[in-house]
């Protein structure tokens, strides 16, 4: 008797599928059966026809409504490629192409991703997978034309933008104080708010009276004033933050207050209501330009300020930087807290500090140090090693008791160069009004490493 063997087929190996899904606005999402929904649907029923295949629908749901497919900045996108990275997914399922990017640079970095944990790729409306070299291609060609698509839309958005501006239309962007934006008809238009736009004037008249950012800053915040506020359309609050310097200086130099629209540095009339008036704006700019003019002598003079980027403030563990105030030709040179100098003197317990003062105290200290036996031993081995033996321990010696004399004969830089060699850090603590000067272990040669400590 001839036994006769029969084969059995073997079943098809199983195919997790993962459906991702893609829409760039928000706009429909609300409806019980959306846009998300619907390329779900086709994805479902495109593994289900691979059900022989050995195809099977994972549960999870990968949605991302509301984001656009040019960067891959998407929640659901993330998630994809993290469970793809933990092997749980073989396959990616999309209505089209243009779903999953729009972006070539990305889609590529996708799909090497893909390719490197052994996942297909399949859009269910332009019939192919990237499982055989034919799909790739074609993958490739579909994907050009998309991004060719994307660019085009995006030169349609900008060449929109510019033609409203230049008819005086807002084209959109954050609302600003002093005006609310009213959707109300075809395209958004700005409204004047009353009671912010009252707060505007005041601000570009304080300004005026005032003369400069920081007392304007001062005064805003002892008012309790904030930028403006809004609400998004899930409800949120954004906005409402406390001005500073950078804050109002971008609120005095804004066009828009004046009734105007800038578009690439050209100003249009806009079709909305000036809340400031053009000749107050026009003197604004004109005081801001002048304290333009004035801060860059100041940063010229604070190039050469002896503890600039050296001094901080230890109740804020800032820097203190080096300012000039007064009017007209007289100028006054002080440190301030960073922080004090950004937002208002209340933000900070440290006081402006005299300039010229604190720096003869640093100086004093330095000279102080350097007639001390350990300094002047570490500083003439230093000299003689340099010059190789020439210079004398004698002289050394005699020019650092001097040191007075040496120091009114140097140059800005080469004092600079001398704090930066002896010094690690001076601090000032508002606490007891006094200045820690911490010098350099190399400077204080056999003595301790210590910091000297004195009244403001």
């Amino acid at each position: 008797m001839i036994a006769r063997k029969h084969q059995v087929a073997s079943a098809p190996k199983r195919v997790r599928c993962a459906i991702y899904t893609r829409k760039s606005t928000e706009e429909g999402l609300e409806q019980e059966f959306n846009s998300l929904d619907a390329q779900r649907e086709a994805g479902e029923a495109y593994i289900a026809s691979q059900k022989s295949d050995g195809w099977t629908c994972l549960p999870g749901r990968y949605d991302d409504g509301g984001f656009t497919g040019g960067n891959i900045e998407r929640p659901a996108l993330q998630r994809l490629l993290a469970d793809i990275g933990s092997g749980a997914i073989d396959c990616v399922v999309v209505y089209k192409v243009d779903r999953l990017s729009r972006s070539l640079l990305d889609f590529t970095r996708i799909m090497e991703t893909f390719e490197r944990h052994g996942v297909s790729f399949v859009s269910v409306t332009q019939a192919f997978n990237t499982r055989d070299s034919m799909g790739r291609l074609m993958l490739n060609v579909l994907l050009s034309f998309a991004q060719f698509e994307r660019e085009i839309i995006g030169e349609r958005i900008r060449d929109k933008i510019a033609a409203a501006r230049r008819k005086g239309k807002w084209a959109g962007g954050k609302p600003m104080l002093g005006y609310d934006v009213d959707r109300s008809g075809p395209s958004p238009k700005l409204r004047a708010n009353a009671e912010e736009a009252s707060r505007v004037r005041s601000i570009f008249d304080l300004y005026l009276e005032r003369g400069s950012l920081l007392p304007v800053v001062e005064e805003i915040e002892r008012r309790g004033w904030t930028n403006k506020v809004w609400w998004t359309k899930d409800g949120r609050t954004l906005g409402g933050r406390r001005f500073d310097r950078p804050s109002v200086h971008q609120l005095l130099t804004n066009p828009i207050y004046a009734g105007r629209i800038v578009h690439k540095g050209e100003q249009f009339g806009g079709e909305h209501e000036a809340i400031v008036p053009p000749a107050i704006f026009e003197r604004v700019q004109r005081q801001l330009h002048s304290n333009g003019r004035a801060g860059a002598t100041a940063r010229g003079v604070a190039q050469s300020a002896l503890l600039r980027g050296r001094l901080r403030c230890r109740a804020c563990d800032c820097a203190m930087v080096h300012v000039l105030s007064g009017r007209g030709t007289k100028r006054y040179r002080y440190y301030i807290c960073s922080k004090a100098n950004r937002t208002s003197r209340s933000s900070c317990p440290a006081p402006s500090l005299p300039a010229a003062e604190i720096e003869r105290v640093v100086i004093q200290q330095l000279a102080t140090v350097m007639r001390l036996p350990g300094p002047m031993a570490a500083i003439t081995e230093i000299a003689c090693d340099a010059t190789q033996g020439v210079v004398r321990e004698s002289e050394v010696w005699g020019a650092l008791k001097d040191f007075e004399s040496i120091w009114s004969s140097l140059s800005p830089k080469d004092r600079s160069r001398v704090l930066d060699l002896a010094i690690e850090r001076i601090v000032y603590d508002a606490g007891d009004s006094s200045i820690e000067v911490v010098f350099r272990e190399s400077v204080l040669g056999n003595m301790n490493a210590e910091s000297l400590e004195v009244a403001a």
